[in-house]
């Protein structure tokens, strides 16, 4: 059989024969309900069996992969549809299978086949947990551990690599893909995958384990506030007052601890931001899904393997003040472009929104002056803290609980300066009442009693709040 898709100068590379009869062979009956607490310490058996059943099943896949590589053509691959390519990998794999004697079920058939698509196409193994809608974030530590994200709760996944060197190979291609490199001398790296899930990697010798994998998935569809307070992130009370915040350009910063959702609060508030406004956002990756008609997205890269052609996100920014924008969202502020995006909010640009890396509003203020300092700025404290308060006037307090729910868990206005100290006041708060048998965290949402210092720049934009919405609620 030779087929467009197929090398015909090129056999598949021999191999001692080989039979394996039907897979399920290693399987075993389990023991009776009854008696499998007596048998507990003896269940071992089985256990190996299965191993070793998986592990020949890997040998079988990294064999017939070696083969397909060697049998296809892959310049023809690129205008192959999935359907034919598909087709072509099974009748390879077949005579693959026949040619070196190894007879599998059909089951096991089907989920090699499978297997080998994903890793001529895709990414082997992560593929799987890639196409997975539950998972939020997967995590490999070495070739036999992967954990994944659900719900807040980390779990271990049966999935695996087969080793090091495949774990390494499928690294590779993802960071080829995107004109980056990791090696030893590069030994971490961090790239966006095609459907734009954040990918950063750490390869021996400095993960000393084996290769060290974080990809943090891209949500295709974007959570709106109507999501968010149904999943009780935030109440229908707060979502009206963000939404005088946002439409009356009050400069906002969404704070928070990695993975507590500052990026989806950041998309969800400017969901509020008027059609008519020009609006540029700036990323190290770019992750922000804004809707509006009129948005200029900049991504930041970083230096390449000659230490050349760095664009910081402070680049960005500085570039960002000349092309007239309404609004300035930054994806994350982290260094010294925290004096830029400080100016743009006090010179004009009311209404830029930032996400900052920050345990609580308070400590969200000390991180900004921390970064002027790191940033070389030789200024007075009362002067730093001074344009701090000048220039933001909200920050939102994003948490991951420990029952791995998503809450916003403060809403704090700031006010000006009394003395040297920036002055604040909490508008809404999120009230823990305790812990349920099951580790869910009891709690609610309620505001503090203090009336918005912004209330009467709410009134003139259109946007009059009911006095109701300050009122604390007491708990159940």
């Amino acid at each position: 059989m030779f087929s467009k898709y197929k090398k015909t100068d090129a056999k598949a590379a021999k191999a001692p024969a080989e039979v394996i009869d039907n897979v399920t062979a290693f399987e075993e009956k389990k023991p009776a309900a009854s008696m499998r607490k007596a048998l507990k310490p003896a269940a071992a058996a089985p256990v190996d069996k299965e191993l070793k059943r998986k592990q020949r099943m890997s040998d079988i896949k990294l064999e017939l992969h070696r083969a397909l590589l060697d049998n296809l053509n892959l310049a023809a691959l690129e205008k192959a549809t999935e359907a034919d390519l598909r087709q072509e990998i099974n009748e390879i794999s077949a005579e693959i299978l026949a040619e070196k004697a190894i007879v599998l079920n059909r089951e096991d058939r089907m989920t090699l086949n499978a297997e080998l698509y994903d890793e001529v196409t895709g990414l082997g193994p992560l593929e799987t947990l890639l196409k997975d809608e539950t998972v939020n974030d997967i995590l490999v530590n070495g070739p036999q551990q992967i954990f994944v994200e659900r719900d807040g709760k980390l779990e271990l996944t049966d999935v695996t690599f087969k080793d090091e060197r495949h774990l390494l190979r499928i690294i590779d291609k993802i960071v080829s893909a995107v004109g980056r490199r990791v090696d030893e001398s590069n030994p971490y790296v961090d790239a966006r995958l095609q459907d734009g899930s954040r990918f950063n990697a750490m390869v021996p010798p400095v993960a000393v384990d084996g290769s060290l994998v974080s990809i943090r998935k891209f949500k295709k569809d974007k959570l709106g506030i109507d999501d968010l307070v149904n999943f009780g992130a935030f109440t229908e009370e707060m979502a009206a007052y963000l939404q005088a915040a946002v439409a009356t350009r009050l400069n906002i910063i969404v704070s928070g601890g990695t993975g507590s959702g500052k990026t989806t609060t950041l998309n969800a508030l400017s969901s509020f931001i008027d059609n008519a406004e020009r609006i540029l956002t700036i990323e190290d990756t770019a992750e922000l899904q804004l809707q509006q008609t009129h948005v200029g997205r900049m991504e930041s890269r970083p230096p390449n393997v000659e230490g050349k052609g760095e664009v910081s996100p402070r680049d960005c920014l500085k570039n960002a003040l000349r092309m007239r924008p309404d609004r300035i969202i930054v994806g994350e502020t982290r260094g010294e472009e925290v004096i830029d995006m400080l100016q743009a909010m006090n010179t004009g640009h009311d209404g830029s929104m930032t996400t900052i890396h920050a345990n609580s509003a308070r400590d969200g203020v000390s991180r900004l002056e921390n970064m002027i300092a790191m940033a070389g700025i030789e200024m007075p404290l009362k002067a730093v803290r001074s344009q701090v308060s000048s220039a933001v006037n909200l920050i939102v307090q994003a948490s991951r609980l420990q029952d791995g729910s998503r809450r916003m868990t403060s809403i704090t206005e700031i006010t000006g300066m009394e003395g040297d100290v920036i002055s604040m006041q909490e508008i809404f708060r999120y009230q823990r009442v305790g812990l349920t048998p099951e580790n869910k965290i009891i709690g609610h949402f309620t505001a503090t009693g203090v009336r918005s210092h912004y209330a009467e720049r709410f009134r003139m934009w259109g946007y009059d709040l009911p006095a109701s919405i300050y009122e604390p609620i007491a708990a159940e």
